[in-house]
């Protein structure tokens, strides 16, 4: 079957952002993967207006729904890398994927800018896939 819409959940995890000379994280919304067997983050970024930032991304997960106890996910559990998801600014208009294939119920994505003093345009979804029940809900919930 061609249809992918009937069986992925889209969640929000970062809202588009414009930030300026400011190195604070960007977290993001809290993803509970229930019903789900399978989930992955895209970022996208506008234009970023700093000639040298850094933006790291870190995947944490954990089983309490407000990420108490939180860790870091392990190579093992991600589709990609974390480094493959972080990128410079060199990275105008360009899109990113983060698999996560762990066993944790809830994970949060983190982008953390190092040396940025410009604006930066950034956002994130979560695409929740494989559900337990189908067809998911349009619109997504």
């Amino acid at each position: 079957m061609r249809d992918l819409m009937n069986h992925i959940a889209p969640k929000r995890v970062l809202s588009p952002v414009a930030a300026t000379t400011d190195n604070s994280a960007y977290v993001g919304q809290i993803i509970d993967k229930q019903g789900f067997d399978s989930l992955t983050y895209i970022l996208s970024t506008g234009s970023l207006g700093d000639a040298d930032a850094t933006f790291t991304t870190l995947l944490e997960e954990s089983n309490d729904p407000a990420m108490a106890g939180a860790v870091a996910v392990d190579d093992k559990d991600l589709l990609g890398t974390e480094a493959l998801a972080s990128f410079t600014v060199a990275a105008d208009d360009k899109v990113f994927k983060l698999g996560y294939i762990g066993s944790k119920r809830f994970t949060r994505l983190t982008v953390t800018p190092a040396a940025n003093t410009g604006n930066v345009f950034l956002s994130a979804i979560a695409i929740l896939g494989h559900p337990a029940l189908q067809p998911t809900a349009n619109p997504p919930v």
